[in-house]
């Protein structure tokens, strides 16, 4: 019984920014493959979404790789005119597409801001709303999640800013959708990591702004579990929140995050070089 809480067979689901460069995306849509759904993998990388289809494929899974650009709505809308033409159906989606921009708040560009808005806050709105449309369309209930961070709960400092609010933003679209659509039988939830070791945080690591080393102690002095997070880490949480086993679960926001908002020690108010 246990089994059939977590088999996906029959769903289709579309993953986001599910390019094969070891990142959250990546190991999410294979756990979701490897629990029997039939995936979409998206990434502005189309090779990257190609490799991972690969990967899919390799499963034995059915998987339609798709280039997106989730900061432009064109881009978005083509998505799921694919999604329609190959499937004709969706009921899992998954948006973990998220940049940033590192500056100190008085030295942000409005281009800056705008652009790590069009991306994480219209992108996950339009997906959602693409998705949301077929789901209620379909009258048989769906599963959205937003990856979301540890950021969007509690401010980190060091040039985090403009990701920080759209991270609020996105835990904010998650609740209220939650109630828009409960209705329907959509639940909406998101997963909030901490520091997890992708590609985008090994290279927080090598930003010349920045001591790596005194940023990791940082780091991982808010974490009482004392390490930083695996791709798996999220891509665990998401499998248990687009399942049955989640079925009475919606407008969460699951923290995977080794315990660092429960120490709320992971911020900072000075980046490190100031020290």
């Amino acid at each position: 019984m246990v089994q059939h809480w977590f088999d996906l067979s029959g769903k289709v689901a579309l993953v986001t920014g599910a390019g094969a460069n070891g990142g959250n995306g990546h190991a999410i849509a294979l756990a979701l493959a490897e629990a029997g759904a039939r995936l979409v993998v998206s990434d502005i990388d189309a090779a990257g979404a190609r490799e991972t289809a690969r990967e899919i494929r390799a499963l034995d899974r059915p998987v339609l790789a798709v280039h997106c650009d989730n900061g432009n709505p064109d881009d978005i809308t083509a998505m799921f005119a694919e999604i329609d033409r190959v499937y004709g159906r969706i009921d899992i989606l998954v948006n973990n597409v998220g940049i940033g921009q590192r500056a100190r708040p008085e030295e942000l560009s409005l281009a800056d801001w705008q652009r790590v808005i069009r991306v994480n806050l219209d992108g996950t709105f339009l997906c959602s709303q693409e998705a949301g449309r077929r789901m209620i369309r379909q009258g048989t209930g769906g599963s959205i999640v937003n990856i979301s961070s540890i950021a969007g709960s509690s401010a980190l400092g060091r040039g985090n800013f403009v990701y920080s609010v759209t991270k609020g933003g996105i835990n904010q679209l998650t609740r209220e959708l939650a109630v828009e659509w409960a209705p329907y039988r959509i639940r909406v939830n998101a997963v909030l990591p901490a520091q997890i070791l992708t590609p985008a945080l090994q290279q927080l690591f090598r930003d010349p702004r920045l001591d790596a080393e005194k940023t990791r102690a940082r780091m991982l002095a808010g974490i009482p579990l004392d390490r930083f997070g695996e791709p798996e880490d999220v891509a665990k949480a998401v499998l248990f929140l687009v399942s049955d086993a989640a079925a009475f679960i919606t407008g969460h926001l699951l923290a995977v995050d080794g315990g660092s908002l429960a120490l709320n020690a992971g911020g900072s108010k000075v980046w490190p070089k100031d020290e």
